[in-house]
């Protein structure tokens, strides 16, 4: 962890092809949350590229309750990265981004690593209304434990 960044990495019995192929559908994203917020997909296409947006609806009091953010594909390396910055739906990006990370640690395990880096969030009244990081290391390592419980179901 940093004073920007926080991160978790775990070993998913499952080859990157098969944790990429599964990550990259957002239909899939919540039920790896493992905040809380994401509830649902809002019909987005499966990710293939960096300038793709996808739409989630998310849940979160501090927010409102129920509301939908726009997730700017910003890395996309086949069975390699995938990272995206998300912005309240309809605006730009406040300077936040996911960042998925895929190293095979053999033919049918992979290290997966997942960071949640707020560092170029830059507006003072954002900075004052959020406390960063609004998802928690706990948050992150549940993520990656439903993520491998996901896929190795499937």
């Amino acid at each position: 962890m940093t004073d920007t960044s926080i991160s978790a990495t775990r070993t998913i019995d499952a080859p990157a092809n098969a944790i990429f192929a599964f990550l990259s559908n957002p239909a899939h994203h919540a039920a790896l949350d493992g905040s809380g917020m994401v509830q649902s997909d809002s019909k987005s296409d499966r990710i293939t590229a960096t300038g793709q947006v996808f739409t989630m609806n998310q849940h979160w009091d501090k927010m409102g309750g129920d509301y939908q953010t726009d997730n700017h594909v910003i890395g996309y390396d086949e069975n390699k990265l995938i990272a995206w910055k998300t912005a309240p739906a309809g605006e730009e990006p406040p300077g936040w981004e996911w960042v998925w990370r895929f190293v095979s640690a053999g033919p049918d395990s992979t290290d997966v690593s997942v960071t949640y880096d707020w560092s170029a969030v830059t507006d003072k009244a954002m900075l004052k209304q959020l406390s960063f990081p609004e998802v928690s290391q706990e948050a992150l390592d549940s993520t990656l434990a439903n993520l491998a419980a996901q896929v190795s179901e499937a």
